[in-house]
């Protein structure tokens, strides 16, 4: 496991676009996934500690940002033939399990990884209603450590601020997580 910390945000690119297959066997495109005052796109993944130390709060957030008009979407691009507890069986498992209220879609190219430039699971991109990032922080203090009952949402109370104002915090705290498990060359 190779600890990463994400980039500082850079404020105003754009959300690439994608479509890819979730784990409803449908399709799903950037705009399918938009919400009136923005977008949280999660790149997480099924056997990473950080995600998994997260994966209930995840869900609690989610229903949060999506009551405020926020859409919520959960990509997954490590290679499942190095790591099989992040196949497409597994992820149907796991989002079945934790009751994830989002789509959950499998990156198998890893193109949409790199078009995000995420480097770790989880990596977190909050776009504004205009599709111009203004979040890539991580979701609280807490790190792979239960939640405190103190513990500030940073992603929640971030993408709040997005909705209602556009812009994200000036400060950010990076995420850190695991390195996306990237195809080797066969």
């Amino acid at each position: 496991m190779t600890l990463l910390h994400t980039p500082v945000c850079d404020t105003g690119i754009s959300a690439p676009n994608f479509k890819l297959e979730g784990i409803d066997s449908n399709h799903w495109t950037l705009e399918d996934c938009v919400g009136k005052n923005g977008l949280l796109v999660m790149f997480i993944c099924n056997h990473c500690p950080y995600v998994k130390a997260i994966q209930q709060r995840l869900v609690e957030d989610a229903k949060v940002l999506q009551e405020n008009g926020i859409g919520v979407v959960a990509i997954m691009s490590n290679d499942p033939n190095d790591y099989p507890e992040d196949s497409f069986e597994n992820m149907q498992f796991v989002a079945k399990e934790k009751r994830f209220n989002f789509p959950y879609l499998i990156d198998s190219t890893q193109e949409v990884a790199k078009a995000y430039g995420a480097i770790c699971t989880p990596d977190f991109f909050g776009y504004n209603s205009q599709m111009a990032l203004q979040y890539r922080g991580r979701l609280d203090e807490s790190g792979m450590q239960p939640s405190s009952p103190d513990a500030k949402r940073e992603l929640v109370v971030a993408m709040l601020e997005v909705a209602k104002t556009g812009k994200g915090p000036e400060e950010q705290v990076a995420s850190m997580g695991c390195s996306i498990k990237w195809v080797a060359e066969r």
